[in-house]
């Protein structure tokens, strides 16, 4: 498995993390089984958030300590991240009294001391960043939280942050597949006054993360568009499918690691983060890590899903 810095901290990751998100509704065994197998494909990176599950707050962060009840040496070993900011359907609230108390939560119900990265889940309207930095500096200085980060942030919403917060910012969790790829086909496209794909809806974050040194995080890797089906074996993307099963066959690797190598083969040194609860598609997934795709096949998928190459 491909591993390097997460940001600018001496965290090595994984190429590939193995996201939480809709793990409560399954057994301790079934649980227990999507963890080994993540494990066994060096995937030793866990994502949550407080939000994930039916509860309120911490249902799948609880689910996931209760089936696997982690000893401290196997703690050890794993990175645990989480993010915190969004009340279901209400309102986002990066304030003090919410990010710590939110955090205090996801420690309780994982069962655990520190969490190795914190992101800002979705960006605040409201947000006061002396508030964020207060908090980032209360909750690091005790040893809750090693590193921060943010999700679906801007550029101009980062900097905003940074002058506040002490802290680096290591991630960006953004949404990232082969079809649903603005923050890299926009700039294809750039000055194409009549192209769609021409107009820059993300400000340039994929540069300036890279600039910044901000490890981005690729969510929803197979998603078509934004929660509209897989583009997997999808009719609607015939032509795309047939490259992909080509790839996949000329590398010997299932149809889920040519999607995400191709994430995983941009320079960025970005992160897929899986939200399956299948084993078998993480360890089909996380192939993609090893798929070495040339230059040319990078783009015949890029052209494949439909995105404009001038």
């Amino acid at each position: 498995m491909k591993t390097f810095p997460l940001g600018t901290t001496d965290l090595q990751v994984p190429a590939v993390v193995a996201g939480m998100m809709r793990i409560e509704a399954l057994t301790d065994a079934k649980i227990r089984e999507l963890y080994g197998a993540s494990l066994d494909a060096g995937v030793d990176f866990f994502d949550h958030a407080d939000i994930y599950g039916e509860a309120p707050f911490h249902g799948c962060e609880s689910r996931f300590a209760e089936a696997l009840q982690l000893t401290s040496a196997e703690r050890d070993q794993i990175t645990l991240q989480s993010k915190a900011g969004i009340n279901k359907g209400s309102h986002f609230d990066f304030s003090y009294d919410h990010l710590v108390g939110q955090v205090e939560g996801s420690l309780k119900a994982l069962r655990t001391d520190r969490l190795d990265v914190l992101l800002l889940h979705r960006p605040d309207a409201l947000v006061e960043p002396e508030e964020v930095a207060r908090a980032f500096d209360d909750l690091h200085a005790a040893g809750k939280v090693v590193h921060f980060g943010v999700s679906n942030h801007t550029p101009a919403q980062i900097e905003l942050l940074k002058r506040y917060v002490k802290q680096p910012i290591v991630a960006n969790q953004l949404q990232l597949s082969i079809t649903h790829a603005p923050i890299i086909a926009q700039p294809l496209a750039m000055n194409m006054v009549k192209e769609d794909q021409s107009i820059d809806r993300d400000n340039g974050i994929l540069d300036y993360c890279r600039l910044h040194d901000i490890t981005i995080q690729a969510w929803s890797p197979f998603q078509a568009g934004f929660f509209t089906g897989v583009f997997l074996g999808n009719p609607e993307y015939a032509e795309l499918n047939a490259v992909i099963d080509r790839l996949a066959a000329q590398y010997d690797v299932p149809a889920e690691a040519i999607a995400t190598s191709w994430i995983i083969r941009h320079p960025a040194n970005m992160q897929v983060v899986l939200g399956t609860t299948s084993a078998d598609r993480v360890t089909a997934a996380a192939k993609g890590a090893d798929v070495p795709l040339t230059r040319v096949e990078w783009y015949e998928l890029f052209r494949a899903a439909g995105h404009l190459l001038p």
